[in-house]
């Protein structure tokens, strides 16, 4: 595919290229490639500054560069082609969406794939091998069902979603449309309720149910917990990494993202727009508002606001932590200063006395 072909099908967020130049570099480009190891007939990216120097040597045939003129001259003075945008990194995954797309196998209902006769089975499905459909289960058109999975009675999945290979989605599980459900993830699993009595723990039944909006998609061996009563909901396009566990009764909102090893206790509310970055451990019934953002390994006690950002556990204000982190930095010699200190506060008593 010749460069110009990709410029085109980049649309409008691909503001300009080496293409309008009188003499036009058009290599062909057969893939995609980090800017590190490129190889001739290969695309690729510079998101900023940081990687600027990479434009001087790399071997990629054309480059998705940013908005800065610099970097564009030092590509069309090596003969790279290039095309820039304001978000050279949304310009880079829409590349790759031309030269790759994931593994859908054609529709069918594979011959060891067992299915309730009350379940409801829409057009276009894909049914692996081995993949278990109980009873009063819905499911939408062009839902693909990889080998192994297991859907409990009562669930119900929209069209167009995808459950690859060994994921469970328990009891009256609801998923929207377009959700990507990936291999060992659990949908709707019991919370973890117990009642401490003089005898022991009591198990809480958890009657609840857990709601994927449209969009969600959930990494591998996540699990997100239905509650006692009412639901566990996850907004509309949010994003859970792998290996995130949401308690039960869970409200998370539109548009959030959660990294690897998130976990979030019972109860706890998210708000649209939140990214909680690895690591991240929320306390039961803790509320984090719209856009707020926890960096890695924060443990969050309290409530957060709006916009916040937020770091260390028991998690500070990100300015305070940063502050304390320089401060932790030089505790050897701040330490040093204060025997000192302490020593000549000795001698002085010891003179006046």
């Amino acid at each position: 595919m010749k460069f110009s072909e990709v410029v085109s099908k980049l649309g409008s967020e691909a503001i300009a290229s080496s293409l309008e130049k009188t003499d036009t570099v058009d290599p062909d480009i057969n893939g995609m490639a980090a800017v590190d190891e490129a190889v001739t007939g290969t695309l690729s990216y510079i998101e900023g500054a940081k990687f600027a120097s990479y434009v001087a040597m790399t071997n990629a045939s054309a480059l998705i560069l940013p908005m800065d003129e610099t970097l564009q001259t030092q590509a069309t003075e090596r003969g790279i082609g290039w095309v820039a945008g304001k978000e050279p990194r949304l310009l880079f995954a829409k590349a790759i969406a031309i030269f790759y797309q994931p593994f859908r196998p054609n529709a069918e209902i594979h011959p060891t794939a067992i299915i309730h006769p009350t379940a409801k089975i829409g057009k276009n499905v894909y049914l692996g091998a081995h993949v278990v459909i109980d009873a009063g289960v819905k499911i939408g058109d062009n839902v693909c069902i990889h080998p192994n999975a297991v859907i409990y009675p009562d669930v119900e999945i929209g069209e167009n979603s995808v459950l690859h290979a060994n994921c469970s989605i328990h009891e009256r599980s609801q998923l929207g449309k377009g959700c990507v459900i990936q291999s060992g993830a659990v949908i709707g699993g019991e919370g973890f309720g117990f009642v401490p009595t003089k005898t022991g723990w009591f198990k809480m039944e958890q009657s609840g149910r857990v709601v994927l909006e449209d969009g969600v998609e959930v990494g591998s061996n996540t699990t997100i917990d239905r509650p006692a009563v009412g639901e566990t909901r996850v907004g509309k396009n949010t994003k859970l990494d792998n290996l995130v566990q949401v308690g039960h009764g869970c409200k998370i909102g539109k548009n959030c993202a959660l990294a690897a090893q998130v976990g979030l206790a019972g109860g706890v509310k998210l708000g649209n727009n939140v990214i909680l970055a690895g690591q991240v451990g929320v306390a039961n019934q803790a509320n984090i508002g719209d856009g707020a953002i926890a960096t890695a390994q924060a443990g969050v006690h309290n409530d957060i606001g709006a916009g916040e950002i937020v770091s260390s556990s028991p998690a500070v204000p990100n300015k305070i932590y940063l502050k304390a982190s320089a401060i932790y930095k030089r505790l050897p010699e701040i330490y040093q200063s204060v025997k000192q200190m302490k020593r000549l506060l000795k001698l002085k008593s010891e003179v006046r006395s």
